[in-house]
This record gives C-alpha cells, sequence and structure tokens, in this order.
C-alpha cells in the first residue's frame, strides 16, 4: 500500500511538471492568454495548495504582459486615427475585460502568506464608446457597399452588418439592411434537364432530380429554381444533360458447387480389436455415435442486370452568356439476386446455402425501373456538386 502511494504522489509531481513547463513555454513565446488560460485551470482546485504557488507567479506575469500589450496596442490604434482600426480597439477591449473576468474567480492569491496584486479596471466605458464607434463606421461602410449592383459586395454588406447585429443588436436600421443585403445577393439559378439520350425518361425521374426541397441543400446565397418564373431576373442557369443511358442484358448465371460434411447419424456399438461388441467395466455393451459422411450438391443461380446513366452538368452565367462550371457524372445502378436449389442431403448444407434455397427467382426490374433507381444514385452526385459549387 506504501508503495502505491509513493507511485501516486510521484506520478502527480510529474503531471504538474509537465503542466507547469506548458505555460512556461506559452509564456515565453510571447502566447500570454494561452499562459493565462492554462494556469488559470490548473488553480481552480487547491489553489492555496504550496506546489500551486508556481502557477500564481506565472499567471502574474503572463497576466501583466497581456494586459501591458493591449493597453499599448489600443494607444497606439488610436493615435492613428483610423476608423478601419475600430473593431481591433472594441476587441482589444473586451479582451482585457474577458482576462480580468478569468481571473477574478480565483482572487485573492497568494505566494508565501502574501498577496499576489492583480490590476482590475472597470472598462464598460470604453467598450461601449468602441462599440459604438465600430457599429457607426460599419453601418455608414455597410450602406456603401449596398449601393451597388454587384453581389459580391452586397454579400460583403451583409456580413459588415451582421457584425454590428452580433455586437449590438437592432442598430438603427441593421436588421432591415440584412434583409435587403440577402435577398439583393441570392444568385438565382434555372435548372432544366436535357435528354440527350434518345431514350425516354420516366416523368418521375425528372420530377425526383428537379424536387430541391428534397435535397436538403443548405445555402445562404444560393437559389435553386425548377419553375421557370417569367418575372424572376435569373443570374445562372443549371443545365443536367443526359448523354447516354446503357442497360445490360437480363442475365442469368448459374454454378453447382458439392457440399460435403461429416455428420451424427444415430448409434452403434462400438468394436473390439476382434470386432466384437465392446463391453464397459460392469459389462455392459458400449454405444457410441455413428458419424458418416453425407453429400449434396448446390445449384446456385444468380440474376443480373444493369444500368448506367451518363450525364453533364453545365453552369452557364446567363448575363454574360458563357459556360463558366461543367462537372461529369457517372451514375448506375445493379440489380443481383441469388437463389438456390440442391439435391442430395439436406445435411451437407452450410448456413448460406440454407438460406440461399429459401430464395425463389423475382422478376428483372424493367428498364424503366432501371433508370429511375439509377436516378437515386444520380440524385445524389447531383447533390454533392450543388453544394460544394458555390455562386
Amino acid at each position: 500500500m506504501k508503495k502505491i502511494t509513493i507511485l501516486l504522489v510521484l506520478v502527480a509531481f510529474v503531471v504538474s511538471c509537465g503542466s507547469k513547463k506548458k505555460v512556461e513555454r506559452a509564456l515565453t513565446s510571447g502566447n500570454y492568454n494561452k499562459a493565462i488560460s492554462k494556469a488559470v485551470k490548473q488553480l481552480q482546485n487547491n489553489k492555496d495548495a504550496k506546489r500551486k504557488q508556481d502557477y500564481i507567479l506565472l499567471l502574474k506575469d503572463a497576466y501583466d504582459k497581456a494586459n501591458d500589450r493591449d493597453i499599448e496596442a489600443i494607444t497606439g490604434l488610436k493615435t492613428s486615427k483610423n476608423p478601419e482600426f475600430y473593431r481591433r480597439i472594441y476587441e482589444t477591449y473586451n479582451a482585457l475585460a474577458n482576462r480580468q473576468n478569468a481571473v477574478k474567480p480565483l482572487l485573492p492569491l497568494s505566494v508565501n502568506g502574501r498577496e499576489v496584486f492583480f490590476k482590475q479596471k472597470d472598462y464598460t466605458n470604453e467598450i461601449v464608446k468602441a462599440r459604438e464607434n465600430v457599429s457607426d463606421f460599419y453601418y455608414e461602410k455597410g450602406i456603401a457597399l449596398l449601393e451597388g449592383d454587384d453581389k459580391f459586395q452586397i454579400r460583403n454588406a451583409y456580413n459588415t452588418l451582421a457584425y454590428i447585429e452580433d455586437i449590438n443588436p437592432n442598430y438603427e436600421k441593421t436588421r432591415e439592411l440584412m434583409q435587403e443585403a440577402h435577398e439583393r445577393g441570392t444568385a438565382h439559378v434555372i435548372v432544366d434537364i436535357e435528354n440527350q439520350t434518345r431514350q425516354i425518361i420516366p416523368r418521375r425521374l425528372e420530377d425526383a432530380l428537379l424536387d430541391f426541397d428534397t435535397y436538403g441543400l443548405n445555402q445562404f446565397w444560393t437559389q435553386y429554381h425548377a419553375d421557370e418564373n417569367e418575372d424572376m431576373n435569373y443570374d445562372y442557369a443549371m443545365q443536367l444533360q443526359l448523354a447516354r443511358i446503357n442497360i445490360s442484358p437480363e442475365q442469368v448465371r448459374e454454378r453447382e458447387v458439392v457440399r460435403q460434411q461429416r455428420v451424427k447419424d444415430g448409434w452403434q456399438y462400438r468394436l473390439d480389436a476382434n470386432g466384437n461388441v465392446a463391453k464397459d467395466s460392469l459389462g455392459n455393451d458400449i454405444k457410441e455415435d455413428k458419424i458418416i459422411t453425407v453429400r449434396a450438391r448446390v445449384f446456385e443461380t444468380e440474376q443480373f442486370k444493369q444500368a448506367e446513366v451518363l450525364a453533364n452538368v453545365v453552369f452557364t452565367d446567363l448575363k454574360a452568356q458563357e459556360t463558366i462550371e461543367q462537372f461529369n457524372i457517372n451514375s448506375g445502378f445493379v440489380f443481383e439476386h441469388f437463389y438456390a436449389t440442391f439435391r442430395g442431403d439436406r445435411r451437407a448444407l452450410n448456413n448460406d446455402d440454407r438460406n440461399l434455397i429459401r430464395n425463389r427467382p423475382i422478376p428483372f426490374p424493367t428498364n424503366e425501373q432501371m433508370i429511375f433507381d439509377s436516378g437515386e444514385d444520380l440524385k445524389l452526385k447531383l447533390k454533392d456538386i450543388i453544394s460544394d459549387y458555390k455562386l
């Protein structure tokens, strides 16, 4: 028991040393916030323990250096009088306040009986003023970006206004302007299907491919439309060109397999070396399992049919009247069904054989059904393209 206690103490000591070195490395590399975070974590339990005093000193050092660096940065940014720095000033004041709030629950902290002083300051007024400055500047910036018709600038306006909404909710008409920016910045895409295969495409496949509600898309800046609206000004067109459909013949493949097993088949008397019935110690006849070899022929049948749909997805910029991107899709569907019969002793069959002999032949799917089932795979690949391609 004593050895276990000593071992646990040694393990705790090694872990503690490793944690302290991580704080020291963060401090010496100038990553003061990381050093503070790790030191605070170590001091959340038993902060008054003697082994924790090094963490208090490291926390004090990192805390003071981080504050000095932030205050110096704010002074420099204010001196420049550049409104582009308003956001950095605001966020740096918040960093100062958050740092204080992280340390405050631990106070007071002492080393060798003496309290270690952590400077505390109320930054509320500075934060409020900085928030007002950045809100006003970003508000005007957002309005200016909305004056043009370029969708990417309009989206930038939305992001600018969204920052205001995040730090200063419902500032002036921010929400109305965000709604306007979203509506004007959204790209509208008209979608159609062109059948180039000279084969009949099931109507339900076209409906499924154009039913974008089932795609589970989550694209904030793009809307796809299957039904054309004459009052809508579309930015892009996406055409799904069905280029070729290949359907294999219906195939039936057969193979014969011989199964053999050693099985118990009743009992028999055990014979001695002379061919007589063997006796046990009480003079009784000895019985034993009768093991025989059984065989069966298994006739496995596979029904097979395959469909392949080759397609292209073409994106066109309707304003520039030019193709901007093209993707190739190869989708398919395989119909396979297995069943079997056998001749011989059922006991020779394995589990797979027993499952197969329960099956029966089934009708092959029609070509129309094969094309539709291939379309399900096509739809998944089309969804991947739409999800990854940003307009």
